[in-house]
């Protein structure tokens, strides 16, 4: 099978190009770097040009209320060239809980890029995954004051890149879901405790401070954004620390 991955040179991204290479696929990865922009839809006819599927993984470049312009402008200019194309499949990556958080603007951003291929005019699937273990020092650094981390007690579920790129790869090559697949990491934390056992892992100094009102997780409520009924991911923090 042919995949275009759209956003293919990123984290997640360029690993999913590398497993479905490796599975025996032709995955070509597209980005800006290679002439390929969603919002203004330049290159995306010719990226389409003999794809099976298309995986999307670009992102807005901000987290706050422009991002759902971007989502909007990409998916339209997406989804009419994969129909233009004869693309069969269309694969997304959202998160876990996005619809349960309206508080935050990028999470109302991303429910809305699920509405809109969930509407669309080609068979889809949306993989949800929880918090990246790779986005744990800048969730830190967001709240970070000296030798302080002000962090909440927010349950979440940590998921390692490579487990995300591995689903996400997998539900590509299979039938359209038409539906969403959730996963997950293996274990619940929450994330001032996460915070503690990282600072503690790397042998950093500072202190983390329990605080209910700190940064962009702060505005979540209950364990939204866990899923003890995902698929489950094996890679454990520990072991991804190490």
């Amino acid at each position: 099978m042919k995949f275009a991955v759209i956003g293919g040179t990123g984290l997640i991204g360029s690993q999913v190009v590398k497993d479905l290479n490796a599975a025996g696929h032709q995955a070509v990865p597209h980005s800006k770097s290679t002439g390929v922009d969603v919002i203004t839809g330049q290159g995306l006819d010719e990226a389409m040009a003999g794809a099976d599927v298309v995986i999307n993984l670009t992102n807005s470049p901000t987290f706050d209320d422009a991002s759902p312009a971007f989502f909007q402008t990409s998916m339209d200019n997406l989804l009419a060239a994969a129909e233009k194309g004869g693309v069969g499949h269309v694969v997304i990556l959202s998160i876990v809980g996005t619809d349960q958080v309206p508080e935050l603007d990028y999470y109302r951003a991303k429910a809305l890029q699920e509405h809109i291929v969930a509407n669309g005019p080609v068979p889809f699937s949306i993989v949800r995954a929880t918090q990246f273990m790779e986005f744990m020092d800048a969730v830190m650094s967001w709240t970070a004051d000296g030798d302080t981390v002000r962090l909440p007690a927010t349950p979440i579920q940590p998921i390692a890149s490579k487990d995300v790129a591995g689903a996400v790869a997998e539900v590509a090559a299979g039938a359209p879901l038409n539906g969403i697949r959730n996963i997950a990491g293996p274990e619940i934390f929450t994330l001032d405790e996460l915070g503690r056992f990282t600072l503690s892992r790397k042998g950093d100094s500072r202190t983390v401070v329990t605080d209910p009102t700190a940064g962009m997780f702060a505005v979540v409520n209950g364990d939204v954004l866990t899923d003890k009924n995902a698929h489950l991911a094996p890679t454990r923090y520990t072991d991804w620390l190490s």
